[in-house]
């Protein structure tokens, strides 16, 4: 078999046998298919796509490539979430506890961020002594004591798919739908939950700009789990705006730990209580009205708090930062962003809102790059909502006072104004079951 064959077979628009899809898969991994051919390849994808058999046969091979975790230990109630990543996105952080309070488990393994602000595990790493990396003992042992874990990724969790994403990135093959469909369903297969839950982001803080684009891809990616007996569903959600009030990795805890409380901005509760829903219906079963009759309970009660609190125990966290969240990392500098205009904010650019908190420091631009978990954006207005000049648009949460003349400016230019009211965008656009 030769790569130069298989590469021209793809551009011409014919599929790939399984056995094909190994033998490019193998040879990314190993090393013997050079760069530019796996990179020759990933634009034909690009170009051809795949079939929903490749691509379910591609996915089960990345997955395969590395290390697998097995949770068959814990019965079929386990279940994880998968955002598709956005600006402000910590339901995690919500939902996993919620979940696991009302019987579900919650088995997840989240990566680091690299731009906008951290993923998941930098998040949780604002709270002091917080252990993300288990080993799978460990992690097994915490999921059945308290039906809920968050770890990082073990470094050879599909290698395959680390390889290839590297090349996307250089190539400007990142937006091909079954190219990111494989990439995240053979990390969600890998890391072994039986239900998962997709939240798949749209707008223009997101990889997919319209709800037709990401309804695709949502499809692409249930094919690929159910196609190795996984229970999936897909929530399509508005990243237009960015999703609750706090960008930045301590300030998004705390916003987590207000809506476990029972409050929290509306919008960041109400995605939560949806996904949570969803989760529940896949892994413990159950009308769904009344599913999220209890996820609001479980909140208003104090429910789902007390389990996060088990779960940061658990993991060697300061607890006492879930009971008073203000003793978590704070910036030296809080800088005021007043607008100079009266009028509606017609939109937002997420992108840019997600620069500026980058520029902060609550981001990284490379790989190496040290976050500071203080730092972030704390929104007072949003788009809809009415401002008078003066008033104050954002606080700024930063160590590095030198680049709060650029951040402001940064931030400013994300937001539009109308002089008439705006009409406000759903939350929700759809549910793919």
């Amino acid at each position: 078999m030769r790569m130069q064959d298989l590469i021209e077979k793809k551009k011409n628009g014919f599929f790939h046998t399984k056995e094909e899809l190994k033998f490019i898969i193998d040879g990314a991994v190993s090393g013997s298919i050079p760069d530019y051919q796996l990179s020759a390849w990933l634009m034909a994808v690009c170009f051809r796509g795949m079939s929903d058999g490749e691509l379910a046969h591609v996915t089960e091979l990345m997955a395969r490539s590395g290390d697998t975790v097995d949770l068959s230990s814990l019965g079929d109630r386990t279940v994880d979430k998968h955002s598709t990543g956005g600006v402000g996105d910590k339901t995690t952080l919500i939902i996993a506890p919620l979940v696991a309070s009302l019987g579900g488990i919650v088995a997840k393994m989240s990566g680091r961020g690299l731009g906008f602000t951290g993923g998941t595990i930098d998040k949780l790493e604002s709270i002091p002594n917080f252990r993300t990396e288990l080993s799978d003992a460990a992690f097994l042992r915490i999921l059945s004591e308290h039906g809920v874990c968050i770890a990082g990724q073990s470094g050879n969790l599909t290698p395959a798919d680390k390889k290839l994403y590297a090349l996307r990135d250089v190539t400007a093959t990142v937006d091909s739908i079954p190219l990111i469909a494989s990439s995240v369903m053979s990390k969600k297969l890998a890391t072994g939950a039986k239900s998962i839950v997709l939240d798949v982001k749209t707008g223009n803080g997101a990889f997919m700009k319209d709800v037709e684009s990401a309804s695709l891809l949502a499809q692409k990616m249930i094919a690929a789990g159910r196609a190795h007996g996984r229970n999936v569903r897909a929530v399509l959600t508005n990243m237009n705006i960015p999703l609750g009030n706090a960008v930045g990795n301590a300030l998004e805890v705390k916003e987590a730990v207000e809506v476990l409380r029972g409050g929290g901005p509306r919008d960041l509760r109400e995605i939560c209580l949806v996904l949570a829903t969803h989760m529940l219906a896949l892994s413990v079963g159950g009308d769904e009205a009344a599913l999220r009759r209890l996820c609001e309970s479980a909140l208003r009660d104090g429910t789902a708090l007390r389990k996060l609190a088990d779960m940061v125990r658990a993991q060697g966290g300061d607890v006492s930062c879930i009971s008073n969240p203000e003793s978590l990392p704070t910036a030296g500098t809080v800088y005021e962003i007043r607008s100079k205009k009266n009028g509606f904010i017609a939109s937002m650019d997420c992108a840019v809102i997600g620069k500026t908190a980058t520029l902060l420091g609550a981001g990284r631009e490379t790989k190496g790059d040290h976050i500071d978990m203080s730092a972030g954006i704390v929104l007072t207005k949003k788009t809809g909502d009415f401002v008078r000049r003066g008033e104050t648009l954002a606080y700024l949460h930063t160590n590095r006072a030198e680049r709060l003349g650029e951040a402001e400016l940064t931030y400013l230019s994300a937001l539009a104004f109308s002089d008439t009211p705006v009409e406000r965008e759903p939350l929700v656009y759809k549910i793919i079951v």
